[in-house]
């Protein structure tokens, strides 16, 4: 029985050196998310009111940076698309005027409005978190609000 695994893991070590067996396929981590450019929010010329909806999935804002003009309002539509998990979006910045904590339930969309009036780049998140297990943030749900 021996000889018989030796010759199975000396084909094995063969036939890699030989390319007739590929090797291991590096895996992106699930918790990886791809790369998504930031998103410009355009101005709707009826209104004047920037809107964007934001898709809320398993740990993940999509998009997660978005660019918009200070001085104009601002109208989220937070769309949850888990099945059992809730989330929320939270934009705690005092200093640039925004305050925003908001649930946003599975299933469910949320419209958040607000107006930015100072420049720069505010973090959002969701902090959500089980007992024990580490927050939707630290799982990777957050973005960035680039106020210009």
């Amino acid at each position: 029985m021996g000889r018989v695994f030796f010759f199975l893991r000396l084909s094995i070590l063969l036939a890699l050196m030989w390319g007739s067996i590929e090797g291991p396929t590096p895996v992106i981590g699930a918790d990886q998310a791809p790369q998504v450019p930031p998103l410009r929010v355009p101005v709707d010329q009826a209104d004047g009111i920037q809107r964007v909806t934001v898709i809320l999935d398993s740990y993940s804002y999509t998009p997660n940076h978005l660019i918009v003009q200070a001085g104009k309002p601002v109208e989220l539509l937070l769309t949850s698309i888990t099945t059992i998990t809730p989330h929320n979006f939270v934009l705690q910045h005092e200093a640039a005027g925004l305050s925003i904590e908001r649930d946003v339930g599975s299933g469910r969309t949320v419209t958040v409005q607000f107006t930015p009036t100072k420049p720069g780049m505010y973090a959002f998140y969701c902090d959500k978190k089980l007992l024990f297990f580490p927050s939707h943030q630290e799982k990777g749900m957050e973005g960035t609000l680039e106020v210009r």
